[in-house]
């Protein structure tokens, strides 16, 4: 059981993640409306998606202070989730991921050199490439498979992360992605030719990469082989 002295401390880290990533929240609000003042919420739902964001990033800051030993490499993990929370806002908004969320999550890539070294730089390079390559291959035999923002977003997340964390987290955003596709045109709430924003289902999958990757790929290989 934990005692009060751990209690203490894992409310603190919720309760830091949770103030980082509403400010986060305000700040993809901010962007959003510069961009365009009509695609702002109604006070209601803004209210809502703070909270929900807020008490993701408390939850957040917990799995990142489990995953990693070191205060650096933690902090350097948590901030990697902030910004990519960011993008996934702004994108699920507009469409549009702009391109200083890629230029800090590369920033955070360089950083993580130092704080995460259990990453040789060779596999961070072949991260940058294994999902936003042939997500880019895709986009050129089908024009507007997928945003230049998204190819972008999966390339600083592969030299963060690293290929393995990275082709994991792009297989698991496709197939939340897919989930989504399919249950929107199945309740016809959208068409065979509408869009929706694949930034929130990367920021997902990167998560449930990192996170409990080998876990999930489990049952989803029991589910598809029955076992």
């Amino acid at each position: 059981m934990l005692n009060i002295k751990e209690i203490g401390l894992c409310g603190g880290v919720w309760l830091a993640g949770a103030c980082v990533f509403s400010f986060v929240a305000k700040g993809a609000e901010w962007i959003v409306k510069e961009k365009d003042e009509s695609l702002g919420r109604t006070r209601r739902k803004q209210l809502f998606r703070r909270a929900a964001v807020s008490g993701g990033g408390g939850v957040t800051a917990l799995l990142c202070m489990e995953k990693k030993e070191t205060l650096p490499a933690s902090v350097t993990l948590f901030l990697f989730f902030a910004v990519l929370a960011g993008a996934a806002l702004v994108d699920q908004d507009t469409l549009e991921i702009p391109d200083g969320f890629h230029g800090a999550i590369g920033l955070l890539g360089f950083v993580s050199i130092f704080t995460m070294p259990g990453v040789p730089v060779w596999e961070r390079l072949a991260g940058s490439l294994c999902v936003s390559l042939p997500l880019f291959l895709l986009t050129a035999v089908i024009p507007g498979a997928f945003g230049g923002g998204d190819i972008k977003l999966t390339a600083a997340c592969g030299f963060f992360l690293g290929w393995k964390s990275c082709a994991w987290g792009g297989i698991f955003a496709i197939l939340f992605a897919g989930a989504w596709g399919a249950f929107l045109l199945a309740s016809k709430r959208a068409g065979r030719k509408d869009h929706f924003a694949f930034g929130p289902f990367l920021a997902a999958g990167m998560a449930a990469a990192v996170f409990w990757g080998r876990r999930l790929w489990l049952i989803y290989w029991g589910f598809l082989t029955g076992r």
